[in-house]
């Protein structure tokens, strides 16, 4: 097929794992938002309503990348503020950042305010059961959105080749779905790596504000200090259960 020659060449190769790779470090935070908000749903619905939401994902990306003129469209300016000129892009950028600024502001709130207490998590779990699952898929596609339109520009930008940028999508997407419910049950067995991922997701959402205003960041630094915080953080929970399993022997 004429759409895979780039497997047929060393560069072609080389840019399709880079892709491949960069596609699932974007795809990380959409992971981890995905794994915190159905971790309120029935624990029978859960891996339905995660492979749904990374299904989804991908769809929204291979869609968008059919349509790739319309969406590198989508950066043309269509207003200005000040020396700023907002974009359709920017617009959305802003309104994803503020959602999730929001959205993890409320949960590091619920997640404070009902430590400890049983019987509330037990009452929410039922709420869950009734009619939340719906509320939950419904922000699960508004974040696919956002993390896909972020996500499609990022390819462009590396390569024009669509068939390489939808495989490369296509192969990230799958590794995170086969990881996703390991992922999903660490985070959510281990308070403070809860508490981590959504700091994490609140300076996503200010990241995705600052650009929105035309502040750019290079997002290697970013990944950078969430992925030296996960490893202290990691280190720290070792330590802990070291320290947890010599307590008993400590006292006889």
């Amino acid at each position: 097929m004429e759409g895979f020659d780039f497997l047929f060449s060393v560069d072609g190769v080389i840019a399709f794992l880079t892709l491949a790779v960069l596609e699932i470090v974007l795809g990380i935070d959409n992971l981890v938002f995905i794994s915190i908000i159905v971790d309120k749903a029935p624990k029978e619905k859960q891996r339905f309503i995660r492979l749904l939401g990374l299904g989804l994902a991908l769809g929204f990306r291979v869609v968008m990348l059919m349509g790739i003129s319309f969406i590198v469209g989508l950066k043309a300016p269509i207003f200005s503020m000040g020396n700023h000129e907002f974009s359709w892009r920017d617009l959305i950028l802003l309104g994803g950042g503020l959602f999730l600024i929001a959205k993890s502001t409320l949960e590091i709130h619920h997640k404070l305010k009902s430590a400890g207490m049983v019987e509330h998590h037990k009452e929410e779990k039922k709420t869950s059961a009734k009619n939340v699952v719906l509320n939950m898929i419904t922000q699960i596609v508004l974040i696919d959105i956002i993390f896909s339109i972020d996500s499609i520009l990022t390819a462009v930008g590396l390569t024009e080749n669509v068939t390489l940028m939808i495989s490369a999508v296509v192969i990230s997407m799958i590794f995170m779905m086969v990881f996703s419910g390991p992922v999903g049950t660490f985070i959510n067995q281990n308070p403070t790596i809860v508490m981590l991922a959504l700091s994490f997701l609140l300076m996503i959402g200010m990241l995705l504000v600052a650009e929105a205003f035309g502040q750019e960041f290079d997002r290697g630094y970013v990944y950078f200090a969430m992925g030296f915080s996960l490893t202290v953080e990691l280190l720290n929970l070792v330590l802990l259960k070291r320290l947890y399993r010599s307590k008993p022997s400590d006292e006889n």
